[in-house]
């Protein structure tokens, strides 16, 4: 039974390019695929130039090739395809092919060919030339993205292990910046003070926003629009060239919205890195923001019409701009416009928005550059969670401070600013010398103890402490990408976890809510 009897599935309309001189055995040809019902559009061309030509413009997706033509032969055209694309279908369609010369055509990278005596196979031999091109291109795709989640995956790993060394060694300039700035007499210190704490926060504010993108950690937090598109603008530092003009608009920085942080991040920086690929000689990439009220007749046919108030984040360029064609096919998955793009992007950020309930729009034409339209809902507004300062004083009162660090700089700098602030401290730069302090004396009224210490551990002191007796208050210094284990610590009813990095402030109010103990630092 052949495949007519069976009758196969319908394909889409194939571009097919013919190398022929003969014109009735190329209408021979198209209609026996005409005849299976296959759609096609043809290309007929019978020397080198034109067929180069038409590989450039007419982009077939399968090449049927007579063996020897005049001044032209199939297996030049083989190997001239060859050398542009390993998988494009090419089959011969030849009188004179013999089976030697078979054998070796398909040696040579042949998908298929045929007799023109024997023509009925052509239509079954182009269908399953067309289905193993694509299972291969389904294939280099899929292994593709395999080697983009493992180096993700590798970045991921990278990322957590710098990402801690650079908050300990960054969490000094947060310190002494606020120590700094204590110098009111002398404007230059304070001056000084304000730049060194400004520098420490926006290193650690790129620290978390790289860490944050490469987990790509997926839960709906309460974001602040003037966080997300600080950290989009940290991310995008090195990647915009002198060329492009960056600007980012947003009259409302404090507005505050349910999402997840990571993949809106993702979804902008994805959106601007392809704005800035369509500005090869330079322009303007503008992101900005707005409240909207979208109305029911805003939305199309396929979507869930939920009119109310949204946020609008636009992303605008001066590019090169696309046509209908291209516009037409932009959220196809593996459809790209790029060399070595994979064509998820765009529809991964379709995803993202449509999952925190919002939609796309895009406009563009050629020459007049792309305005990309996000539209998050507002109807979860909620209410400014920072909250005013906590009045209490932060001044101490001569309370005596065990401060425990390896880190010199930093237990210089606790020494320093807790002393300033009026308490006693007694500095120990190991879990040993401080029990060796606490068997010599008093016990403290705090004890103050980074978490990252190797020659004797955190937990080994904080053991140590309570076996001889301390049962005072303890404010641990940890990562919060790396918390203490809490069935690794001793029983003690008055301890505090205090998140590096931290202000001067948010240490001094954690002293007085610890020591006070009826409130967490938090």
């Amino acid at each position: 039974m052949n495949d007519k009897q069976n009758h196969p599935a319908t394909l889409p309309t194939i571009r097919v390019l013919q190398v022929e001189d003969s014109r009735p055995d190329a209408e021979l040809a198209l209609a026996e695929l005409e005849a299976d019902g296959i759609a096609c559009e043809t290309r007929v061309v019978d020397d080198e130039a034109r067929y180069l030509e038409a590989l450039d413009e007419f982009q077939p997706h399968i090449v049927l090739s007579d063996l020897s033509l005049p001044g032209f032969s199939g297996q030049r055209a083989l190997a001239l395809l060859r050398e542009r694309d390993g998988e494009l279908p090419f089959i011969y369609v030849s009188a004179t092919l013999g089976e030697e010369a078979a054998i070796e055509a398909l040696r040579n990278g042949a998908t298929d060919y045929i007799l023109k005596q024997n023509p009925a196979r052509l239509a079954s031999a182009v269908r399953r030339a067309l289905r193993e091109a694509e299972a291969q291109r389904a294939h280099r795709r899929a292994e593709t993205e395999l080697m983009r989640a493992q180096r993700f995956e590798s970045l991921a790993m990278l990322a957590g292990g710098l990402s801690h060394d650079l908050r300990n060694m960054l969490q000094p300039l947060l310190l002494a910046g606020d120590s700094l700035q204590d110098y009111k007499d002398d404007p230059r210190l304070a001056r000084l003070g304000a730049l060194v704490r400004d520098c420490g926060r926006r290193g650690l504010d790129m620290v978390q926003s790289m860490l944050s993108f490469a987990r790509g950690a997926r839960r709906a937090e309460q974001l602040r629009l003037g966080n997300l598109l600080d950290a989009l603008g940290l991310l995008l530092q090195g990647s915009v060239p002198h060329s492009v003009r960056l600007t980012i608009d947003m009259p409302d920085p404090e507005l505050s919205f349910q999402g997840n942080h990571t993949e809106l991040q993702q979804c902008l920086l994805n959106l601007c890195l392809n704005a800035i690929q369509a500005m090869p000689d330079g322009g303007e990439l503008r992101v900005e923001t707005s409240q909207v009220t979208l109305p029911t007749d805003f939305f199309l046919e396929e979507e869930e019409p939920r009119s109310g108030p949204y946020l609008r984040v636009a992303v605008i360029d001066t590019g090169t701009g696309m046509d209908d064609a291209t516009l037409a096919r932009l959220f196809e998955p593996f459809f790209t416009t790029k060399e070595t793009g994979t064509g998820l992007g765009l529809l991964s950020c379709k995803r993202i928005i449509a999952s925190h309930g919002g939609l796309m729009r895009v406009e563009s034409s050629p020459g007049q550059g792309t305005h990309f339209h996000l539209y998050i809902p507002l109807v979860e507004l909620a209410a400014d969670m920072a909250g005013e300062e906590d009045a209490e004083s932060l001044q101490g009162n001569a309370e005596r401070v065990l401060a425990v660090a390896e880190e010199i700089a930093l237990l210089s700098l606790l020494s320093d600013t807790l002393d300033a602030w009026g308490y006693q401290v007694h500095a120990s730069q190991s879990g040993t010398a401080a029990l060796q302090w606490i068997e010599a004396g008093s016990l403290p009224d705090l004890v103050l103890l980074d978490a990252d210490m190797s020659l004797f551990t955190a937990e080994r002191t904080l053991t140590a402490l309570t076996d001889r007796g301390y049962v005072g208050a303890v404010i641990m210094l940890a990562s919060a990408d790396h918390p203490p284990a809490p069935e690794s610590l001793p029983p003690l009813p008055r301890l505090h976890v205090l998140d590096k990095p931290f202000s001067t402030s948010k240490l001094l109010h954690c002293l007085r809510r610890a020591l006070v103990g009826d409130r967490e630092c938090d």
